[in-house]
């Protein structure tokens, strides 16, 4: 973009460092000690380093902010208005099975409102960032949603939950309803990716059950400023739910209505 805050470049440059650590390890994927946090849930050296990374980086900066990360404990910040929400390895069963489709992920929230975004795809050097009011922006190109109308002519992007997963039925019940309607579903396992793909046009609409705050928080505001739909699938607010619905203002509605029934 032409001229980014100094807020935002500080969350680019955070994103870069640790993306840079991270595609040094994703090299070295099979020497990786993994711990398991839970079934379908993996934690790697590497998600931990990169968020200490990052972490490092923005407190520094703005030692006031309050923070929210994936591998970490909160931090309450003296400024109670503002807090980084990050997550520092999106895509980690990807990573881990040395497929090339992970991101670093970095929102700010101020006042409960995203107010910037950053994900980073180190591998494909693509840099998805958005600031309130900025537009929303793919390295040095403007993006906007798709602008289908036809629900045959698209193609959208979901999370499959692991199997024991109790959202799992219901997820195969909206693939059933949405798939025959539409030319496709992909399910590429990042969803930060996923909601950075919705807002350059790449999907016409994404949705998902289960997710952290960290998972959503960048996405949420590249999703505003390049001129998408978006909400819960249920009542509330998509950090504290953890479901997001993602489209193009033609399909929002119609898509909502076929995964709801």
């Amino acid at each position: 973009m032409a001229s980014a805050s100094p807020n935002l470049n500080v969350m680019i440059k955070a994103a870069r460092k640790a993306g840079r650590r991270l595609v040094r390890d994703f090299g070295e994927v099979e020497n990786l000690q993994v711990s398991v946090k839970g079934p379908g849930d993996f934690v790697s050296n590497a998600d931990r380093k990169a968020e200490r990374t990052i972490r490092d980086e923005l407190m520094e900066a703005r030692p006031n902010y309050g923070w929210v990360g994936e591998e970490s404990d909160p931090v309450e910040g003296r400024d109670p208005t503002r807090r980084w929400i990050v997550d520092p390895l999106d895509g980690t069963t990807n990573f881990l099975h040395g497929i090339p489709h992970w991101a670093v992920s970095i929102g700010l929230e101020h006042r409960g409102e995203m107010v910037a975004g950053v994900i980073l795809d180190p591998i494909k050097d693509e840099i998805f960032v958005a600031e309130k009011g900025q537009g929303a922006w793919l390295n040095d190109r403007r993006i906007r949603v798709s602008a289908r109308r036809e629900i045959g002519e698209m193609l959208f992007s979901t999370g499959i939950p692991w199997g024991a997963s109790p959202n799992l039925p219901t997820s195969l019940k909206e693939l059933a309803a949405l798939m025959p309607r539409s030319a496709g579903v992909r399910r590429y396992g990042s969803a930060a990716l996923d909601l950075a793909y919705v807002a350059a046009g790449r999907y016409d609409g994404f949705w998902e059950r289960g997710l952290g705050a960290w998972d959503m928080a960048a996405g949420i505001c590249i999703l505003r400023e390049a001129g998408a739909l978006f909400g819960s699938l249920s009542d509330g607010d998509m950090l504290e739910t953890g479901e997001i619905i993602a489209a193009n203002g033609h399909v929002y509605e119609s898509l909502r209505k076929v995964l709801l029934g």
